[in-house]
């Protein structure tokens, strides 16, 4: 447990069960207390401490589905948290449970009245989980693998949208979430982008995740996607400080019932005045444009200079704490896990961030070399199903390093199923479109154009160039020829092809030397995040060692709207009154 104790630092708990059968269920719980603080600890039993449970994430329509529990149950759950309503649950729909909830989530029960255990990972993998196998047979779980390495002879990823049931002593996986736009031999979708859909479907994703009793506040890296989170954020407490609350500032579908009251931690700061933070390094795109957007919104912005040389000697602890040595994961993480550390000191315990917007709407800058609209789509769904190993593990690992919670609302299943089923030719960046079009248009008025027509920058490019060059520059001068060149024979799976990869996977090999974790981040090229199948997109990209957004040149030398709203630095009183 002590290895787990970042990501659950308010408290901890055990329990041991004794099946019939003679074997014996244990779990072990580090909470982070975000809903229901006082009494929300974990494990959760069911009213006849038959049913065990051990979950780290967030249900939001925990409301809903108390009113499938009896009343005489309700009045007797020892926690009003967004989880206690679980076991309860489990006992009546079985499996079904994970189907049933609406959030993010990866949990373990035991039910001793059965004699079995059952795992569950939310769909898209946004809390991480992970599946160990010890020499005895005994069966691990854990939410990261630093604390299956110990005990277990081999361990993998949990996959997304699946559980897990053990009866008899004998185990499978099986897929609970198969939408159609999740099959990648599924038909090409043709459905026309609906912009006001589109907005109120990200508002009602975003007024879910404010549900908590703790402060909040967003990551604000001044690019499209966390500016609109913070935007849509910026709005509903506008609208609570005006002492209103209409269907028509925020959507008329919104179910107000399960949006829970901010905490009145935040009214120190003034009343439900937003908290938003950013990182880079000295005049780095991103405090620039975060400034400005946090400037217009009128936001409470604290804004971090971190140096080459303080994101060096983070490296180890970054890698020991995400997991991974993939190269794009490494760069970007290593901002935001300085960044989570700052953040620590003011009491923010949750954050909403942008993950998720460029693999569904297509926003990378490769995206821009697309050849058809059906490479685009499965491109996509391709993003989406690696979502878990790549950017919310970065999101989750980087910020529960220090006890915060990372929100992404723009990973919402009903979000999701809207836009992954839109026609993946209004997604192109055809007809001198920028990537993203459709959801600039969509939040046409809450940021001023020149914002909300930014280019796209990675996060590891848009905290500040000399970041990369930085880090490219310490690999050579620490990685010698001689080092480099025993390359194929240290690390014959997925071999570095650059000293950088070959620092982050030795300081990896360092952390995690078994076999099962080296294979835990996927071979394959990669060019500007995309998947090794888009790197068969452009010839410059297979001749392009650097992984970084800037090795896709020249993809808005003719885009005509971006070269128009680039050049527009002044607010017009009718931006400034969006709200």
């Amino acid at each position: 447990m002590h290895s787990l104790r970042h990501r659950g630092p308010d408290w901890n708990g055990i329990v041991v069960e004794e099946n019939d059968d003679g074997t014996t269920n244990v779990l072990a719980h580090e909470r982070l207390a975000i809903v229901d603080v006082l009494s929300g600890n974990q494990p959760l039993y069911d009213d006849e401490k038959e049913i065990c449970l051990t979950i780290n994430g967030e249900v939001y329509n925990h409301i809903e589905l108390k009113n499938l529990i009896s009343e005489d149950i309700l009045k007797n759950l020892k926690s009003h948290s967004d989880c206690a309503v679980i076991p309860n649950l489990y006992k009546i729909y079985k499996e079904k449970v994970p189907s049933m909830l609406y959030g993010i989530f990866a949990g373990v029960i035991s039910d001793t009245k059965n004699n079995t255990f059952f795992a569950f990972r939310d769909p898209i993998g946004i809390c991480p989980l992970y599946i160990g196998y010890a020499a005895d047979g005994s069966i691990w779980f854990a939410s990261e693998f630093k604390a299956l390495k110990y005990d277990c002879i081999r361990y993998v990823s949990f996959p997304p949208g699946h559980y897990y049931l053990n009866n008899n002593n004998r185990g499978e996986f099986v897929r609970y979430f198969s939408p159609t736009w999740w099959d990648l031999k599924s038909p090409i979708p043709n459905n026309k982008a609906d912009l006001e859909q589109i907005r109120l479907h990200l508002e009602r994703s975003v007024l879910k995740r404010l549900m908590g009793d703790v402060p909040f506040g967003v990551l604000l890296s001044g690019g499209l996607d966390s500016s609109i989170v913070a935007a849509i954020i910026a709005k509903h407490l506008k609208s609570l400080n005006r002492g209103s609350h209409t269907d028509s500032q925020i959507g008329s579908h919104i179910d107000h019932n399960n949006c829970a009251p901010l905490s009145n931690s935040n009214d120190a700061i003034g009343p439900n005045k937003l908290k938003s933070f950013s990182i880079g390094l000295n005049n780095s795109p991103d405090l620039k444009a975060a400034r400005e957007v946090a400037n217009f919104l009128g936001s409470n912005h604290t804004e971090f200079h971190f140096t080459v040389e303080e994101g060096v000697d983070s490296l180890h602890d970054v890698i020991y704490h995400i997991e991974t040595y993939d190269i794009t994961t490494i760069r970007a993480s290593t901002p935001m896990y300085i960044l989570s550390r700052l953040i620590k000191s003011s009491c923010v315990k949750m954050v909403l961030s942008g993950e998720g917007a460029d693999e569904i709407f297509g926003g990378y800058l490769y995206f821009h070399k697309a050849p058809n609209r059906e490479e685009f789509h499965r491109e996509l769904q391709r993003k989406v199903h690696d979502l878990h190993i790549y950017d919310v593990l970065r999101a989750n690992k980087s910020t529960m390093a220090f006890g915060i919670e990372a929100r992404v609302p723009f990973l919402d299943l009903e979000l999701l199923e809207l836009v992954m089923n839109i026609d993946p030719q209004e997604k192109m960046c055809t007809n001198n479109r920028i990537e993203k079009d459709i959801l600039r248009k969509a939040f046409s008025g809450y940021l001023p154009d020149h914002i909300l027509y930014r280019q796209k920058e990675q996060f590891s490019d848009g905290v500040g160039y000399n970041w990369i060059d930085g880090l490219k520059e310490y690999a050579d001068k620490k990685i010698s020829n001689t080092q480099f060149s025993r390359a194929p024979f240290l690390f014959p799976y997925n071999t570095p092809k650059t000293k950088e990869a070959y620092l982050y996977r030795c300081i990896f090999s360092e952390c995690f030397p078994e076999q099962c974790a080296q294979e835990s981040v996927p071979e394959g090229p990669s060019i500007a995040c995309s998947t090794s199948k888009a790197v068969e997109w452009d010839k410059t990209f297979k001749e392009n060692a650097d992984q970084s957004g800037r090795s896709v040149l020249g993809v808005h030398t003719n885009c005509k709207q971006f070269e128009d709203v680039k050049v527009m630095h002044i607010l017009s009183d009718e931006d400034r009154n969006f709200m």
